[in-house]
């Protein structure tokens, strides 16, 4: 201390030493001292001195310093001064607090050569990274801040050291995750500047698990209500997000919109926004328009739109939109972020259409909107933005596009309301050029790649005075073009001229039906005026070449190849193309080709549009080689215009088809899907409904049981009376069972009679049919055979009606052995003492008995199935040999007639033998008589017949 106290000026002879001198010695102190308490003081005197010696210091005590962070760990002390010390050397911060002060200023930039001989040596930013690890206050916040003011000085070469360093990243991240807010809110600061321009490190601080911690500490502070630290936060987030498409895409699928939703939850009472409030809030916007900027890919961008209009987000802001008493730039910011959301997504934009104003009668957010551009008194960045989410609005949007031209039509026209078409038109003819070149705009975007629209526009019709006849609005806007106005309200007239008239002939002829026109706009190309009018003869040069382009030559006067020899006569063709060129080479051109919003730091800076640009880059090559085609080859143009027409055409077609047929598809696959859901939820109730079922079917057994047992404890007496009453039933049913059967078996028997008489006629019948006649012995030998079958078919069913009887006969002796235990159990029931001996003998019996009476009922009754069968069986063999019986009977009938003529033919033959042999008498010729030939005939048929019994 001894040591301090003259070195910090205490009281001491002779000159005083200089700062220079007194930091020489603290650095030998430093270097040369063993002990720690001495190296301590010596750092802590560099400490004081280091903000107003900055450069001494930084020179002669850097290298001691840095020695101690890598030798003095082990006290944290010491390591904490050298860290302040050595931030003071190299920090900016300071440096400027002294300009505040008007204190002298260092020349050279002092921060970035200290910060450049630091990280010389790469270990030197390792061992920072190590301490910063440290969980001890006094070595983790200086460090945090020495390490942030590197980065500051020397961004890429820190952060590729960071990069490669092991781990580097991850042991920053734990900044976040520090109880101390101080340390917590440095580091914030910390990797704001370690994300800078750096997508490697953003990538791995967002799958570090940033943007949780992020949004968690924003939401501890309380939103947009919270202080700078949420400020700090949105500032990290937007390094992360912006032009970062993988952490865009990672935001977006880890659900991370969803939270930005309460940000915009804004009270009905606005009043009061504090400054900090709105800078949060304008960064909560900015971040949200971070997520689906123009310049992301269509994809990202779209499905980010689609997420915020699903959480709510969209319909959040569209409130903010239209709540009252939101400060103006906040309000500006929010259109422009309404306007970014909506943009190219069909579904927000139709929900944007929807909105309504929160007004007395209701009006629509857009027409509040058009009032506001229109109006002259409105802040100019307020229009520009009104603009820009009427662009948006209309992108790639042929149904708002459309709902905006139909309210300019004399059909749908409503006298008693305001509509955007007459905003529109309202502001296109007011004496304020900004609100022309607005309205000019604005309606020049509901004809962008409209056909149909640019058709449609022709019949409006304006009242130009009273008494007057009324004025087409190609008409009216020729006119103003005419008279001279100012040159942003002519640039915003021909933009939206050039606009209506490109790819539609219809629009060029009626524009060229004017006499004047032309003759207008090759005056206006012709002359030679200032630089403010070459962009309006440029201009005119375009609407001019479009007139030539996509005319169809349907006027004579006006067709392409007397426009080009116009041309040639009044201007040169090297002086149109030169004048077509103006618009191109135009510094606010290029400006307004960069980005979709129209972003101008003055009014007077306000000339075109960015979509024009575009059309400019696709019109002007094809217009210049028009000038120079001949008509030879302006047919052949024309031809393959017609033919790419008609091949459009079916494409156009085909994707009409394609996208029915898409449509269909996912309506049958939506029905698919709430069939299928439907049945999966019918089987789940079904599943249910059986699994109640059986417990119902359990509980009622469990019941069952219950009841059975309680009642055979309490009621014996009433439960013996019950059951013999059953048994009785029983009994008595059985013995009408009995009865049945015995009529069923008797119905039987007399069938089976009748059959028997059948079959014996059947019999007795084939018996004499089969001795008439030699050649039916085979059917009867086959009758025969199946005769046989039917009789030990009759002799099996008499043994089974045999063995029924015998079966009935015993159920009879059962039954009245029954009869006999009734009567004898009657004088049982009087005494009631032996009544309870003889009960469960009674109810055992009587149950075996009842048991063995339905089996034997059960056997019956197969039986008696068995024996329908028989009976159906032998039914069919009767019915068989019926119709053999009658097929012998006409066979039998055949023959007796085939016998009786024989028996005619034979006796012709012997009358005719008898004559011939009187004739062979009267001749002479010895002749037999009829006895001996038959008596040889006999004799003949003798030996046939032993012939046959041999064989």
């Amino acid at each position: 201390m001894n040591f301090l106290r003259g070195v910090m000026g205490g009281p001491s002879a002779g000159p005083q030493p200089s700062g220079a001198e007194t930091i020489q010695k603290l650095c030998d102190r430093v270097a040369s001292s063993t002990l720690l308490d001495d190296r301590r003081d010596a750092v802590r005197a560099l400490k004081s001195l280091s903000k107003k010696y900055r450069l001494e210091v930084g020179i002669q005590a850097m290298e001691h310093l840095i020695h101690v962070l890598q030798t003095d760990r082990s006290d944290s002390e010491i390591i904490g001064y050298a860290l302040d010390t050595l931030y003071n050397v190299i920090s900016n911060d300071l440096e400027e607090e002294e300009q505040e002060e008007n204190l002298p200023k260092q020349v050279d930039d002092l921060g970035s050569q200290f910060t450049e001989i630091f990280i010389k040596q790469q270990e030197n930013v390792t061992l920072l990274l190590t301490l910063v690890e440290e969980f001890d206050f006094h070595v983790r916040w200086p460090g945090v801040k020495l390490l942030t003011s590197l980065l500051k000085q020397q961004g890429p070469q820190v952060q590729q050291i960071i990069l490669v360093s092991p781990m580097g990243v991850s042991r920053l991240m734990d900044l976040l995750a520090d109880s101390r807010e101080v340390i917590r809110n440095d580091g914030v600061l910390l990797l704001q500047q370690l994300t800078k321009s750096n997508a490697a490190i953003q990538k791995i601080v967002a799958f570090e698990n940033a943007f949780e911690r992020l949004l968690d500490i924003i939401t501890e502070e309380g939103n947009s209500d919270g202080g700078i630290v949420v400020e700090d936060c949105l500032l990290l987030l937007q390094n992360l997000l912006k032009n970062n498409n993988s952490n865009q895409n990672f935001f977006k699928e880890g659900s991370y919109i969803q939270r930005m939703k309460p940000w915009f939850e804004v009270g009905d009472d606005n009043c009061g926004w504090s400054a900090q409030k709105v800078t949060n809030l304008h960064l909560m916007l900015q971040l949200v328009r971070v997520l689906v900027s123009p310049t992301n890919p269509p994809g990202a961008t779209s499905s980010c739109q689609k997420a915020m209009f699903h959480c709510g987000l969209l319909q959040q802001l569209c409130t903010i939109l239209m709540a009252t008493g939101v400060p103006a730039d906040i309000l500006t910011e929010t259109i422009n972020t309404v306007s970014e959301v909506i943009r190219g997504c069909q579904m927000n934009q139709d929900y944007f259409a929807s909105v309504n104003a929160p007004s007395n009668p209701p009006r629509p957010a857009i027409v509040v909107l058009l009032m506001s551009m229109v109006n002259e008194r409105q802040p100019f960045v307020l229009r520009c933005a009104v603009l820009y989410c009427f662009q948006c609005f209309l992108y790639k949007n042929q149904k708002g596009q459309g709902e905006i031209v139909s309210t300019l039509l004399p059909s749908t026209i409503d006298g008693n309301s305001v509509s955007a078409g007459q905003l529109l038109c309202g502001g296109l003819f007011s004496t304020d050029s900004l609100s022309n070149w607005c309205a000019a705009v604005a309606l020049a975007h509901a004809l962008q790649e409209n056909a149909t629209l640019k058709e449609q526009l022709l019949r409006v019709q304006l009242a130009t005075s009273i008494g007057n006849p009324p004025v087409s609005l190609l008409q009216q806007c020729t006119n103003i073009l005419s008279q001279g106005s100012k040159v942003q309200t002519r640039v915003g007239l021909l933009m939206l001229l050039c606009t209506w008239l490109s790819n539609c002939s219809i629009a060029v002829t009626h524009f060229l039906h004017n006499p004047a026109n032309v003759p207008f706009l090759t005056g206006q190309i012709a002359e030679n005026l200032g630089e403010e009018e070459q962009l309006v003869q440029g201009l005119c040069a375009l609407l001019l070449g479009i007139s030539i382009y996509y005319n169809d030559n349907s006027l004579e006067n006006y067709r392409k190849e007397k426009l080009k020899q116009l041309i040639e006569k009044r201007i040169g063709r090297e002086n149109f193309i030169e004048k077509l060129g103006f618009i191109s080479k135009h510094e606010l051109y290029s400006r307004a080709a960069q980005k979709p919003q129209p972003s101008f730091s003055s009014p007077d800076h306000m000339m075109f549009d960015h979509e024009f640009t575009k059309l400019v880059k696709e019109l002007e090559g094809v217009i210049s080689k028009a000038i120079y085609k001949s008509s030879e080859e302006d047919k052949k143009e024309e031809e393959v215009k017609k033919t790419l027409e008609q091949h459009d055409n079916i494409v156009t077609h085909y994707k009409k088809v394609i996208r029915e047929q898409d449509q269909e598809l996912e309506e049958l696959k939506q029905r698919i899907n709430t069939l299928t859901s439907q049945n999966e939820q019918l089987q789940v109730t079904v599943t249910q409904q059986v699994s109640q079922i059986q417990q119902h079917k359990d509980q009622y057994n469990l019941l069952k049981v219950q009841l059975g047992k309680d009642t055979q404890h309490h009621n014996s007496h009433s439960d013996t009376f019950q059951m013999n009453g059953i048994q009785t039933e029983e009994v008595s049913k059985l013995k009408e069972e009995l009865e049945e059967w015995k009529n069923k078996h008797e119905l039987l028997q007399g069938q089976l009679r009748e059959k028997d008489s059948v079959i014996e006629k059947l019999k007795s019948s084939q018996l004499e049919i089969g001795t008439t006649e030699q050649s039916s012995q085979t059917s009867k030998s086959g009758g025969l055979e199946h005769n046989n079958e039917l009789q030990k078919e009759l002799e099996v069913l008499r043994s089974q009606i045999q063995l029924q009887s015998a079966e009935i006969s015993k159920l009879q002796m059962e039954n009245q052995k029954l009869q006999v235990m009734n009567t004898t159990a009657d004088p049982v029931l009087g005494d009631s003492s032996a009544r309870a001996a003889n009960n469960s003998e009674l109810e055992g019996r009587l149950e075996q008995e009842i048991k063995e009476l339905k089996s034997e009922v059960k056997a019956l009754s197969e039986e008696k199935e068995s024996l329908k069968q028989h009976l159906d069986s032998s039914s069919s063999t009767v019915a068989i040999l019926q119709d053999e019986k009658n097929k012998l009977q006409q066979e039998v009938a055949e023959s007796k007639k085939e016998q009786d003529d024989l028996l005619v033919l034979l006796a012709d033959q012997d009358q005719k033998l008898s004559a011939l042999k009187i004739k062979l008498k009267d001749l002479g010729v010895p002749v037999e008589d009829e006895d001996d030939i038959e008596s040889g005939d006999q004799g003949d048929e003798e030996e046939d017949g032993d012939e046959e019994e041999q064989d």
